[in-house]
This record gives structure tokens, C-alpha cells and sequence, in this order.
């Protein structure tokens, strides 16, 4: 395949697609947004910053002519899928959506799930002690609770936030036993998370089952029609492959 192959998103499948493409001697251009401020980098050229919105990618497109674009983004990066599939459907750039899967609630789990960040803020509203693993996007949404609140995320989030927070900033992979003393050490009993999905901060999950705590969790955003979708990186290069041999096949 001829081209770097785009990829977008700073997740641990858009950096493994990267390093796969990398080590394969495939070009690869790795798209992040530019959102935290020391990102995890992946092997390959990176591109650091926004395209300005569907109209702004799709230039791009035009321009640079990539093979194809994998949108490796996070579940919840609704804005960037959806103009990623805008742009690829106005240049005709083949689009594959790489996406882990959801979490699987297991027998014994509390679990509540919700359609946003407001609901969920409704839901905690009644408990003393609040622990939100939302990440710092979207926290205003909980600023009107009166109980404690633990917020962890990467980078220091901005106001509002509740009244009464404790943050804790850190970076995944997290451990069950570092998870369950947080949460012992905080009293905390209910969590809040996005269905992210994936390992690298799961283990508050299982914590939270072996605690009795109950969790509420977000829906992932609905994908756009059409853009065919994957779960692991071994599909998304075979895609890759195959796109290859259609370009040179016509």
C-alpha cells in the first residue's frame, strides 16, 4: 500500500495499529488531538492538533490522498468519528472504525447505565462519597453535588467542579489492589465511569464488585452509519490489506 495510512486517535489500539504499520515498513501519519498535555507518542510520524472540523479533515484529505483512514479515537470522541466519516464520505477515502469493546457487566454487579454525563450526575446525586472517572472533560456536569467527590484524570481539570473534590491525577494501567485502597482510603460508595472499556482502567471495576460498591456508567455515543467497524488491531491491518489489494487490483 502506497501512501501513509491515517490514523487517528492517542489510544492504546491507535498506538499499536501505529507501531504494527511501523514495524511492517508501512508509512503511517498518527493524528492526536492534542487534548493531554504529555501524550503517550506512537511510533511513526505524529500530527499534533485538530483539522478544523469535517470541512478541514476533508481538505486534508484532498490534499494528501492517504490510501486509507482507521479512526482509532476513544469511544467517547463522538465529534472527531462523526466528522471522520463525513470527510471520508465527501473525498472517497476508505474509513474503518477501530473500536474496543464495551465492558460486560459480570454476576453480582451493581451497575447502572445511563445516556450522559448529566444523568449520571443525577443518579450519584443521593451518595456521601463520589468517586468520577470521567476524565476532566465534562466534569461540570457534576459540580451540584453536595456529598464528597474523588475525581481522577491525566491533567488537572478546569472549574467547576464540585464543591467538595479531591483530585488525583494519574495515568492508567491501574491495579485492583491500588483501586480498592483508593476507594477504602476515600470511602467511597459509588463510582462513576464512561464505558471506555478495555484494561487499562478496569480494575476499578473489579474493585468496585469486591467492595459491594454500586458503578454507573455512560453509554458510549452511537457510531455513524456506514463506516464499517472493527474490534482489535489484527482486524484493522487486515482491512488495510485488503484496501491495499482493491487499489492495486483496479
Amino acid at each position: 500500500m502506497s501512501g501513509r495510512v491515517l490514523v487517528l486517535g492517542g489510544t492504546g489500539e491507535a498506538r499499536r495499529l501505529a507501531t504494527a504499520l511501523v514495524e511492517a515498513g508501512r508509512p503511517v501519519l498518527s493524528s492526536l488531538a492534542g487534548r493531554v498535555a504529555e501524550p503517550l507518542l506512537p511510533l511513526g510520524e505524529v500530527r499534533i492538533g485538530g483539522f478544523g472540523g469535517a470541512a478541514g479533515l476533508a481538505a486534508w484529505l484532498r490534499e494528501e490522498a492517504p490510501p486509507a483512514v482507521v479512526d482509532a479515537t476513544h469511544p467517547f470522541a463522538a465529534g472527531m468519528t462523526a466528522s471522520a466519516a463525513e470527510a471520508a464520505a465527501a473525498t472517497g477515502v476508505p474509513l474503518l472504525r477501530l473500536q474496543r469493546p464495551g465492558w460486560t457487566a459480570g454476576p453480582g454487579d451493581g451497575w447502572r447505565w445511563v445516556d450522559s454525563l448529566e444523568e449520571a450526575a443525577g443518579a450519584v446525586a443521593g451518595f456521601g462519597s463520589v468517586f468520577v472517572t470521567t476524565g476532566r472533560q465534562g466534569l461540570a456536569a457534576f459540580a451540584g453535588l453536595e456529598g464528597r467527590c474523588l475525581v481522577r484524570s491525566v491533567d488537572p481539570p478546569a472549574p467547576p467542579l464540585p464543591r467538595d473534590v479531591t483530585v488525583v491525577l494519574a495515568r492508567g494501567p491501574f491495579s485492583v489492589a491500588d483501586e480498592t485502597a483508593l476507594m477504602r482510603a476515600h470511602g467511597v460508595d459509588v463510582v462513576v465511569t464512561k464505558d471506555s472499556g478495555g484494561s487499562m482502567t478496569a480494575a476499578k471495576l473489579t474493585a468496585a464488585r469486591h467492595l459491594g460498591v454500586p458503578v454507573v456508567l455512560v453509554r458510549r455515543p452511537p457510531l455513524p452509519a456506514g463506516v464499517p467497524v472493527v474490534a482489535t488491531v489484527g482486524e484493522a491491518l487486515a482491512w488495510l490489506v485488503e484496501i491495499g489489494s482493491r487499489r492495486e487490483g483496479s
